[in-house]
């Protein structure tokens, strides 16, 4: 055994566990899991099956020969996402049951009386021949089946299809043992993310309970928030707490008194001062440095109103001056307010409203904000319409 070697194939393998367990992206994890796993075997193509309750789902395909038939990079190979049966009929489906790794040097000669069978559908339509082929059970700590890794035709230097190495299969288990814990961390990643935006929607409710806003409310600014952050190219982490910071915009209002929040006429000079305090309250309310969400949300109640020329409040800030998320949230804010009913006035019909929006630009809007807002308008309009109260 070639120790030199065996130390630079272990290191390569433990970059790789420290690689995806970086990726918090669900989707970017598991195409970084196939490439990963289909560098190390010098593998033609790659697909990875997620399980769901009775079923594999089909998520992540990648096939280097198709893709250089298409030419590389076009775009144009095409998996469609479909669902397996979760049984010991195909490949996939017996190492989901069984939790074996499977190793076949030619797929093709897989006896007809086999407990599981190659579907050669793939290769006819498309003209390719798969032949060996690895496929991994992805498991949990607990040895629950989260999903299958499938490596497929292990290609030599010659360019030549050859049967996967023996020595290179405890090394692709290992892989496969690191994607299962970052599949895993992703998940709960997720689902701590969905508790945490219940708890905020909930929290932000509670807030608005004496303005009669309801939940619908804030999905539309939640949603409209991170349509227009989606558009600005900003990473996808600075969008989610956008969104999610949204939704405790005004939560600074439960200090205003009722009369004040809740009359239906126009406001005095006196009360429109003491309503425009909520702004600094919410803020206030939000004071938490050792909560990043919380800080983010002190941002927007603080800076929802300020206007882009200066003239907003409660600090005046003018232009770049004024929080990203703070421009953000103000367009979505004033959109949602004048597209709705609310105690104090009728709905004002699309065409008005965005002729509103138009005649702010430079002045109330940012205009790189107000770019966005447009360019995604159709998806603003249709989010607005699945939370209409």
């Amino acid at each position: 055994m070639d120790l030199k070697l065996l130390e630079k194939e272990f290191f390569e393998l433990v970059n790789i566990g420290i690689a995806l367990t970086s990726e918090h992206e669900i989707d970017k994890l598991l195409e970084k899991i196939v490439t990963e796993a289909r560098k190390f075997t010098s593998s033609d193509a790659g697909s990875l099956y997620i399980k769901e309750v009775e079923s594999l789902r089909f998520m992540v395909a990648q096939n280097d020969t198709m893709d250089k038939r298409l030419g590389a990079g076009s775009g144009k190979t095409s998996f469609r996402p479909f669902s397996l049966p979760l049984n010991k009929k195909s490949l996939a489906g017996y190492v989901a049951v069984t939790g074996k790794t499977l190793k076949i040097d030619d797929v093709y000669l897989i006896p007809p009386d086999s407990e599981y069978l190659f579907n050669r559908d793939f290769d006819i339509r498309n003209n390719y021949r798969t032949k060996s082929m690895l496929i991994l059970p992805l498991l949990d700590a607990d040895e629950e089946i989260l999903g299958v890794l499938q490596l497929i035709n292990s290609i030599n230097a010659e360019g030549e299809v050859i049967p996967f190495d023996d020595y290179y299969v405890k090394f692709v288990q290992c892989l496969a043992s690191q994607a299962s814990v970052a599949i895993k961390n992703a998940h709960l990643a997720i689902e701590l993310k969905k508790a945490h935006l219940n708890t905020l929607m909930h929290l932000s409710v509670a807030g608005e309970y004496k303005d009669n806003e309801t939940g619908r409310h804030l999905k539309r600014i939640f949603s409209i928030s991170g349509i227009i952050a989606a558009n600005l190219n900003i990473q996808t982490d600075a969008v989610d707490l956008i969104k999610y910071s949204s939704l405790m915009h005004d939560i600074g209002k439960i200090s205003i008194p009722d009369a004040i929040l809740l009359k239906p006429g126009k406001l005095t000079p006196e009360e429109r001062k003491i309503m425009e305090q909520h702004t600094i309250k919410g803020a206030e309310i939000l004071n938490d440095p050792t909560s990043p969400i919380l800080t983010a949300a002190q941002i927007v109640a603080l800076n929802h109103h300020e206007k882009f020329d200066g003239t907003g409040y409660p600090n005046k800030l003018k232009g770049k001056d004024i929080p990203l998320s703070g421009r953000i949230v103000a367009l979505a804010d004033v959109f949602d307010a004048l597209i709705s009913k609310r105690c104090y006035k009728a709905a004002y019909p699309i065409d008005e409203v965005l002729k509103i929006i138009k005649e702010e630009n430079n002045k109330h809007f940012d205009p790189e904000i107000e770019n966005s807002f447009f360019k995604s308008l159709e998806h603003i309009i249709d989010a607005y319409e699945k939370n209409k109260d």
